[in-house]
Protein backbone atom coordinates (compact mmCIF):
# COMPACT_ATOMS: atom_id res chain seq x y z
CA UNK A 1 0.00 0.00 0.00
CA UNK A 2 3.07 2.40 0.66
CA UNK A 3 4.50 1.83 -2.71
CA UNK A 4 1.04 2.67 -4.52
CA UNK A 5 0.76 5.12 -2.58
CA UNK A 6 4.09 6.46 -3.34
CA UNK A 7 3.31 5.73 -7.11
CA UNK A 8 0.16 8.55 -6.77
CA UNK A 9 0.40 11.62 -9.61
CA UNK A 10 -2.09 14.37 -9.40
CA UNK A 11 -2.01 15.16 -12.82
CA UNK A 12 -2.77 11.15 -13.35
CA UNK A 13 -4.97 11.49 -10.97
CA UNK A 14 -7.22 15.09 -12.56
CA UNK A 15 -7.71 12.72 -15.93
CA UNK A 16 -8.66 9.47 -14.44
CA UNK A 17 -11.37 11.38 -12.25
CA UNK A 18 -12.80 12.71 -15.10
CA UNK A 19 -13.74 9.23 -16.40
CA UNK A 20 -14.72 8.21 -12.83
CA UNK A 21 -11.86 6.43 -11.53
CA UNK A 22 -10.53 7.47 -8.27
CA UNK A 23 -7.25 6.83 -8.45
CA UNK A 24 -4.03 8.44 -9.71
CA UNK A 25 -1.37 5.57 -10.30
CA UNK A 26 -0.11 5.45 -13.91
CA UNK A 27 -1.09 1.87 -15.02
CA UNK A 28 2.23 1.14 -16.63
CA UNK A 29 3.65 1.70 -13.21
CA UNK A 30 0.98 -0.52 -11.60
CA UNK A 31 1.48 -3.48 -14.44
CA UNK A 32 5.33 -3.16 -13.65
CA UNK A 33 4.39 -4.31 -9.74
CA UNK A 34 2.59 -6.76 -10.68
CA UNK A 35 4.65 -7.88 -13.01
CA UNK A 36 7.54 -8.11 -10.35
CA UNK A 37 4.81 -9.30 -7.28
CA UNK A 38 3.61 -12.23 -9.86
CA UNK A 39 0.40 -14.07 -9.34
CA UNK A 40 -0.27 -14.54 -5.48
CA UNK A 41 -4.12 -15.29 -4.88
CA UNK A 42 -4.06 -14.27 -0.93
CA UNK A 43 -2.08 -11.19 -1.36
CA UNK A 44 -4.76 -10.31 -4.06
CA UNK A 45 -7.63 -11.06 -1.53
CA UNK A 46 -6.06 -8.42 0.80
CA UNK A 47 -5.49 -5.86 -1.89
CA UNK A 48 -9.30 -6.08 -2.67
CA UNK A 49 -10.80 -6.02 0.94
CA UNK A 50 -8.73 -2.90 1.53
CA UNK A 51 -11.44 -0.82 -1.20
CA UNK A 52 -8.83 1.21 -2.63
CA UNK A 53 -9.09 1.58 -6.00
CA UNK A 54 -5.31 1.04 -7.35
CA UNK A 55 -4.87 -1.88 -4.96
CA UNK A 56 -8.25 -3.32 -6.62
CA UNK A 57 -6.59 -2.96 -10.00
CA UNK A 58 -3.28 -4.38 -8.74
CA UNK A 59 -5.51 -7.32 -7.22
CA UNK A 60 -7.22 -7.73 -10.53
CA UNK A 61 -3.78 -8.53 -11.71
CA UNK A 62 -2.23 -11.26 -9.46
CA UNK A 63 -5.02 -12.83 -8.95
CA UNK A 64 -5.82 -16.88 -9.97
CA UNK A 65 -9.06 -15.99 -11.76
CA UNK A 66 -10.31 -19.66 -11.48
CA UNK A 67 -9.77 -19.92 -8.06
CA UNK A 68 -12.92 -17.47 -7.34
CA UNK A 69 -15.85 -18.91 -6.53
CA UNK A 70 -19.33 -17.83 -8.32
CA UNK A 71 -20.62 -16.22 -5.09
CA UNK A 72 -17.06 -14.73 -4.66
CA UNK A 73 -17.44 -13.11 -8.58
CA UNK A 74 -20.76 -11.78 -7.76
CA UNK A 75 -20.11 -10.29 -4.21
CA UNK A 76 -16.94 -8.17 -5.52
CA UNK A 77 -18.67 -7.09 -8.68
CA UNK A 78 -21.45 -5.55 -6.57
CA UNK A 79 -18.31 -4.13 -4.96
CA UNK A 80 -16.23 -2.91 -8.25
CA UNK A 81 -18.67 0.34 -8.54
CA UNK A 82 -15.39 2.65 -10.54
CA UNK A 83 -15.62 2.22 -14.01
CA UNK A 84 -11.95 1.12 -14.41
CA UNK A 85 -11.94 -1.71 -11.43
CA UNK A 86 -15.34 -3.03 -13.11
CA UNK A 87 -13.87 -3.52 -16.47
CA UNK A 88 -10.79 -5.19 -15.91
CA UNK A 89 -12.45 -7.61 -13.29
CA UNK A 90 -15.04 -8.16 -16.01
CA UNK A 91 -12.26 -8.99 -18.43
CA UNK A 92 -9.03 -10.03 -16.48
CA UNK A 93 -11.11 -11.81 -14.12
CA UNK A 94 -14.57 -13.50 -15.39
CA UNK A 95 -13.88 -13.79 -18.79
CA UNK A 96 -11.25 -16.72 -17.58
CA UNK A 97 -13.70 -17.77 -15.48
CA UNK A 98 -15.51 -20.97 -15.57
CA UNK A 99 -18.64 -19.74 -14.41
CA UNK A 100 -18.96 -17.05 -16.77
CA UNK A 101 -21.76 -18.44 -18.64
CA UNK A 102 -23.63 -18.69 -15.39
CA UNK A 103 -22.89 -15.26 -14.17
CA UNK A 104 -24.23 -13.85 -17.45
CA UNK A 105 -27.59 -14.99 -16.98
CA UNK A 106 -27.81 -13.83 -13.42
CA UNK A 107 -26.23 -10.59 -14.45
CA UNK A 108 -27.88 -10.04 -17.43
CA UNK A 109 -31.59 -8.62 -15.99
CA UNK A 110 -30.53 -7.63 -12.67
CA UNK A 111 -31.84 -4.15 -11.55
CA UNK A 112 -28.45 -2.87 -10.90
CA UNK A 113 -27.64 -0.73 -14.33
CA UNK A 114 -23.84 -2.14 -13.32
CA UNK A 115 -24.13 -5.19 -12.68
CA UNK A 116 -26.75 -5.57 -16.00
CA UNK A 117 -23.73 -3.91 -18.11
CA UNK A 118 -21.66 -6.99 -16.72
CA UNK A 119 -23.65 -9.15 -18.38
CA UNK A 120 -24.21 -7.76 -21.43
CA UNK A 121 -20.36 -7.49 -21.66
CA UNK A 122 -20.34 -11.17 -21.12
CA UNK A 123 -22.83 -11.58 -23.57
CA UNK A 124 -20.97 -9.53 -26.14
CA UNK A 125 -17.92 -11.67 -25.89
CA UNK A 126 -20.54 -14.62 -26.69
CA UNK A 127 -21.86 -13.11 -29.60
CA UNK A 128 -18.42 -12.48 -30.67
CA UNK A 129 -16.69 -15.87 -29.54
CA UNK A 130 -19.50 -18.42 -29.50
CA UNK A 131 -22.98 -17.23 -30.69
CA UNK A 132 -24.33 -20.70 -30.76
CA UNK A 133 -27.48 -20.61 -28.46
CA UNK A 134 -27.96 -16.96 -27.72
CA UNK A 135 -31.32 -15.22 -29.94
CA UNK A 136 -29.75 -12.63 -30.95
CA UNK A 137 -33.14 -11.53 -32.28
CA UNK A 138 -34.50 -11.22 -29.11
CA UNK A 139 -31.14 -9.36 -27.85
CA UNK A 140 -31.93 -7.04 -30.95
CA UNK A 141 -35.80 -6.80 -29.34
CA UNK A 142 -34.27 -5.84 -25.97
CA UNK A 143 -32.03 -3.34 -27.19
CA UNK A 144 -34.57 -1.22 -29.41
CA UNK A 145 -37.42 -1.41 -26.28
CA UNK A 146 -34.39 -0.23 -23.61
CA UNK A 147 -31.04 1.10 -25.13
CA UNK A 148 -32.32 4.95 -25.49
CA UNK A 149 -33.28 5.34 -21.89
CA UNK A 150 -30.83 2.83 -20.23
CA UNK A 151 -28.13 4.61 -17.85
CA UNK A 152 -24.80 5.27 -19.22
CA UNK A 153 -22.75 2.44 -18.38
CA UNK A 154 -25.60 -0.26 -19.24
CA UNK A 155 -26.26 2.19 -22.60
CA UNK A 156 -22.78 1.77 -23.28
CA UNK A 157 -23.09 -2.06 -22.78
CA UNK A 158 -25.84 -2.37 -25.13
CA UNK A 159 -24.50 -0.41 -27.43
CA UNK A 160 -21.27 -2.74 -27.72
CA UNK A 161 -23.91 -6.09 -28.26
CA UNK A 162 -26.07 -4.01 -31.05
CA UNK A 163 -22.47 -3.24 -33.24
CA UNK A 164 -20.79 -7.02 -32.26
CA UNK A 165 -24.15 -8.13 -33.64
CA UNK A 166 -24.14 -6.08 -36.47
CA UNK A 167 -20.70 -7.20 -37.56
CA UNK A 168 -20.60 -10.63 -36.90
CA UNK A 169 -24.19 -11.26 -38.59
CA UNK A 170 -24.89 -10.15 -42.05
CA UNK A 171 -28.41 -11.50 -41.98
CA UNK A 172 -29.17 -9.21 -39.39
CA UNK A 173 -26.47 -6.29 -40.20
CA UNK A 174 -29.68 -4.48 -41.57
CA UNK A 175 -31.75 -4.36 -38.75
CA UNK A 176 -28.97 -3.71 -36.19
CA UNK A 177 -28.09 -0.66 -38.59
CA UNK A 178 -31.40 0.66 -38.18
CA UNK A 179 -32.10 0.42 -34.72
CA UNK A 180 -28.97 2.24 -34.30
CA UNK A 181 -29.85 5.14 -36.55
CA UNK A 182 -33.29 5.38 -35.31
CA UNK A 183 -32.14 5.29 -31.72
CA UNK A 184 -29.34 7.53 -32.29
CA UNK A 185 -27.04 6.38 -29.26
CA UNK A 186 -24.00 7.73 -29.04
CA UNK A 187 -24.26 9.34 -32.67
CA UNK A 188 -22.57 13.02 -31.25
CA UNK A 189 -19.89 11.12 -29.16
CA UNK A 190 -16.75 13.27 -29.46
CA UNK A 191 -13.80 10.69 -31.39
CA UNK A 192 -10.61 11.62 -31.53
CA UNK A 193 -9.58 11.62 -35.06
CA UNK A 194 -8.03 7.68 -36.78
CA UNK A 195 -10.57 6.30 -33.95
CA UNK A 196 -14.23 4.66 -34.66
CA UNK A 197 -16.87 6.00 -33.50
CA UNK A 198 -18.63 4.33 -30.76
CA UNK A 199 -21.63 5.06 -32.72
CA UNK A 200 -23.10 1.57 -34.06
CA UNK A 201 -23.41 2.39 -37.27
CA UNK A 202 -20.85 3.91 -37.90
CA UNK A 203 -18.90 1.51 -36.16
CA UNK A 204 -20.57 -1.36 -37.80
CA UNK A 205 -20.20 -0.35 -41.20
CA UNK A 206 -16.79 0.43 -40.65
CA UNK A 207 -15.28 -2.63 -39.63
CA UNK A 208 -17.09 -4.64 -42.10
CA UNK A 209 -15.93 -2.41 -44.78
CA UNK A 210 -11.64 -3.34 -42.95
CA UNK A 211 -12.82 -6.74 -42.94
CA UNK A 212 -13.78 -6.77 -46.93
CA UNK A 213 -10.46 -4.67 -47.78
CA UNK A 214 -8.65 -7.36 -45.85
Amino acid sequence: MAELAALEDPRVRAVNENHGDDHGVNLGKLRAVAKRVKTQQDLSKELWATGDTAARLLALLICRPKAFSAQELDTMLRQATIPKVNDWFVNYVVKKSAHAEELRQAWFADPDPVVAASGWALTSERIVKKPEGLDLPGLLDLIEAQMKEAPERLQWAMNNALAQIGIENPELRARALGIGERLEVLKDYPTPPNCTSPFAPIWINEIVRRRDAG
